[in-house]
């Protein structure tokens, strides 16, 4: 059995089938599956499997940077959220990059404009990889490259 990595509250995951970009995820283990803010959603049939493209804002507080994607729908879910509403959603499956472990997810496709998080990661993309350490953020090796190269380009601007 392969050990488990502790991560932190929050961590950047890298969506690789979804354009390669990084989302600053919430790590949330009151959420059962996984869910990431999308827009633009349009239904497409591939070789006779109904896909989803979709348009999301990978980044916190910024409407301006937008990425695309597609994936497989996999099912469409009645999902509660925080603020107490249900509401049918699509289950796609899309891959997920955390501190180098990549594995197969389900996302739920919502607007999350109002929330603080693009992302969140749910109970079953963490419960056979990941512990999470609740006082600890950015323990994953992509969120601790991207902390370098932000520090790298601060320094760089200051000289």
């Amino acid at each position: 059995m392969e050990k488990k990595t502790t991560i932190g509250w929050r961590e950047w995951v890298l969506l690789p089938e979804l354009g390669g970009v990084l989302v600053k995820a919430k790590v949330d283990t009151g959420a059962r599956t996984s869910s990431l803010h999308a827009f633009d959603l349009s239904e497409t049939e591939r070789d006779g499997e109904t896909w989803i493209d979709f348009r999301f804002h990978p980044l916190q507080r910024d409407t301006d940077t937008v990425a695309s994607g597609s994936a497989r729908l996999v099912d469409r879910r009645m999902v509660t959220a925080s603020n107490g509403q249900s509401e049918l959603r699509p289950v796609v499956e899309t891959d997920l990059e955390l501190d180098e472990r990549r594995r197969p997810i389900e996302l739920t496709l919502t607007r999350r404009d109002e929330m603080g998080f693009r992302m969140l990661l749910g109970r079953r993309a963490l419960r056979e990889d990941f512990l999470i350490d609740p006082r600890r953020s950015y323990r994953g090796v992509e969120s601790k490259a991207l902390r370098r190269r932000e520090r790298e380009a601060r320094k760089a601007t200051a000289r």
